[in-house]
Order: C-alpha cells, then structure tokens, then sequence
C-alpha cells in the first residue's frame, strides 16, 4: 500500500517555508517514517483478526470477510471527506486528528470484546480504518519536502521499507498476543465450557488493542509538538494533453481498475494464508504457527521493494509490472495445483513479486496528468476498496468449492495487472 506515498508526494512542492535544510527536519522525518511503520502494521493485523474472530463467532469464510470489508471500506467513503478535511485543517493536525481517530479505533476493540458482538468488531475496525484513511492523505506529501529535491526518491523508499517492515511484524505479533492466547484458552475445553473459552478468545484481542491505541496517542502528542514544513499542491502544471478532468485519462482509469484488482488481490490472498496454512494438505500448522509464516510473506515484499528500488532504474516499469503479474499467476496455479508445503511456499512466495505492483500501477496512472494529478490520487485511492469487495467474493468460493480452489479468483486479477504492464499503461 506504500505506493500511495510516492505519488500523493510527487504532487506537492513545498511552500517558502519549506526551504530550510532537511537537518531542520530529521527528527520530523524519523517520526514520519513510523507513521509508515504503524500504518503498515495495523493493515496487516487483520490477517490475524481474519481466523481469531472466524472462531469467536463461529463464521464462515464469507462472513470473516467482513473484516477486510469495514476496513477497506473506509478508504472508499473516508477518502474524499478527508482531502476535504485536510484542505481545512492543514496536514499537520490532519495527521494529528488521524492518529486520535485511530487510536479510538483502537479501543473501541475493549467493549467489541466484552460484549462479543461481532457488529462492535466491524465498527471498530471502520473507525480505526478511517483514522488511518486520514493520516495517510495527511501524511504522504511530506515526504518529498523533508529534504532536497535530489534525495526524495532514498527518502520515499525508506519510509516504504518502514511501511513494509511494519506488515512483516505484524504477524508475529498477533500470532504472540492473540493466537496463542486463544489457543491457550482452547485446550482441555469441555463442552461446558465453550462459553467461557469463547470469552477468553474474544478478551485476547483487548491487550494488544490498549496497546496500539497507546502508541497511536503518543504520536498524536509527538507530531501535535512538532514544527512542520508547510506544502501547497502543484497546481499549474499542464497534464500531456488537453483535457478538462482527469477521467477523461484513459490510462487513469484502466490503471484505477488495476489498483482495486491489485488491492483485492493481495488482500484476499494474506487475509487466508492462515487458514490455508492450517489444513491438513497443506502444512497442519496451528493457527499461531501459521501466523508467524505470513512474515515470509510480508517481509518477501519488503526485500522486493529494496531489490525494485535498484532493478527498475534499468527495466521499463511496465515490462517489470508484467513480468512480475505473470510470475504470481505461476505461483498461484502451483498453489491451486499442488498440496503440502509446495502449496504452502508457493503462495508465500507471491509476496516477493507483489513488491513493486501497488507503486509501479500508481506511478503509471498517474502519468503526464499535470494539474491533474491529486485529482487522479484520488480516484486511485477510491479504487482501494478492492480490498474490501474481493475478499468477499474469494470468502465465498471458499465456502463453496474450499480454501484450495478459492486461489482461483486472484489469478484473474492479475492477468488483468499484466495487461496493464504490457499495453493498458501508455497514454493516449
């Protein structure tokens, strides 16, 4: 999701005030980057939220679903309210006031869990995802103006390292503070004693929720302190052609397509990593050993986006975006098509080559629209809701046809990215 970064920041430039040297501002990008960080690692929280809340409540695959559904939800409705917000307020209290949002996400999990009602679940995690909306339009374009002009591109990749390092310890955090615990809980349970181990499954989530609602209001507090560059949008710069909005941008558009296929994609295939995981054809693994195999995953984009920085300075973005969908869709057939740890590390495996998708889509998009441009983010950042609307339709091949066969649908997803790569990326 860190390719949002690159291009919200492309479009700003900083105002007269922002013009101090980047020493000015090293702290104000160390406290930046974690933002990257927390954003990254609370996304990726769900993957564990996804099979915990599963045996809560007893759902099925479609209903669990409903997890990625309220929190990638958010970004579709929250979006254009928060542009709208910030404009207002400033990017500086935006981050703050995103940060306070999410924190109260956050502890809204406490009673979600004492009542276990699954609905308090979902609506926690729309607000959290809401604060989050907010801090990431907010934050991305000081990225760009936390130093020179020449050294943006180092800085966008380290905050995006962040981002991804924060998707890679999620995993074994939840897997440490949720998982385990509920496991714990499970064992040696009588039926008599359902209710109270259902309970005890539901209470495990409250910990490590009081925890990030802490962090999330400390840096609140931290960036309400700080003394920020302030950015103005670029607003005149003529797009590659005329035009009078940015819909009208043909590349935009099939490239919005691209980023809701993408987003839809990844996250239905990390929100049943778990599950999948844990057959017994496949690798057996409890729930909290699974849970700690998603970080191969996560942390195989991370190495992705280090190895992308350097080869993609070399290889035409398209072609890189093409190849990369067409090895995925190799790896997705050999899932489908296998069984035991080849299925099992095959999947994993995908993370490596979705590095580089979500930004390569995005910088591709965005592409000669000029004036255009925040007006593109936009539209870009509503087409997240892929992530919420796909998840759905893959809960419900699960239900139907099994876990196994469900990797079916991201394959579509991505012939779709490779099109994107080879032909749907050039303007007209």
């Amino acid at each position: 999701m860190a390719g949002i970064i690159t291009n919200n920041a492309a479009t700003t430039r900083p105002a007269s005030s922002a013009s101090s040297p980047a020493a000015n501002y090293g702290f104000a990008l160390v406290a930046l980057t974690s933002l990257f960080f927390m954003w990254g690692f609370i996304t990726c929280l769900n993957d564990i939220l996804v099979p915990h809340l599963k045996n809560v409540f007893q759902l099925n695959y479609t209903q669990s679903m409903l997890i990625q559904f309220c929190f990638f939800g958010a970004y579709f409705i929250a979006s254009l309210p928060a542009g709208a917000l910030v404009k207002r307020i400033g990017y500086k209290w935006g981050i703050v006031l995103g940060l306070v949002i999410a924190a109260i996400g956050c502890a809204l999990f406490i009673p979600a869990a004492g009542y276990r009602v699954y609905a308090l679940f979902l609506a926690a995690l729309f607000v959290l995802a809401s604060g989050i909306t907010l801090l990431q339009v907010a934050a991305n374009p000081y990225v760009t103006v936390l130093g020179p002009p020449d050294t943006a591109a180092s800085r966008l990749t380290l905050t995006q390292a962040f981002n991804s390092l924060g998707t890679t310890l999620a995993p074994m955090f939840g897997a440490l503070l949720i998982l385990s615990a509920a496991t714990a809980a499970i064992v040696g349970a009588t039926p008599e004693q359902l209710d109270a181990v259902r309970l005890a499954e539901a209470n495990a989530v409250k910990f490590p929720y009081m925890l990030l609602a802490i962090a999330f209001l400390l840096l609140a507090a931290l960036f309400a302190a700080l003394k920020l560059p302030q950015v103005q949008d670029a607003g005149d710069i003529e797009p590659i052609t005329g035009g009078g909005s940015a819909w009208q941008y043909r590349h935009l558009v099939l490239g919005a397509i691209g980023i809701f296929l993408y987003v839809g994609a990844e996250v239905s295939i990390g929100s049943f990593l778990v599950n999948f995981m844990s057959q017994p054809d496949i690798a057996g693994f409890t729930e909290a050993e699974a849970a700690h195999h998603v970080a191969y995953f996560w942390g195989g984009a991370m190495i992705g986006r280090f190895i992308g920085a350097v080869v993609m300075r070399y290889v035409d973005d398209g072609k890189a975006l093409a190849f990369n969908a067409v090895v995925v869709i190799a790896l997705l057939l050999l899932t489908v098509f296998s069984g035991g740890h080849a299925a099992m590390w095959s999947v994993l495996a995908i993370g490596l080559f979705n590095s580089i998708m979500f930004p390569t889509i995005f910088s591709l998009a965005l592409y000669g629209l000029g004036k255009y441009t925040s007006q593109g983010s936009g539209i870009l950042c509503l087409a997240i809701v892929g992530g919420a609307l796909l998840p759905l339709v893959q809960g419900g091949l699960a239900d139907t046809v099994g876990i196994h066969l469900g990797f079916l649908m991201p394959i579509v997803c991505y012939v779709y990215i490779a099109f994107y790569g080879l032909k749907g990326h050039r303007p007209r």
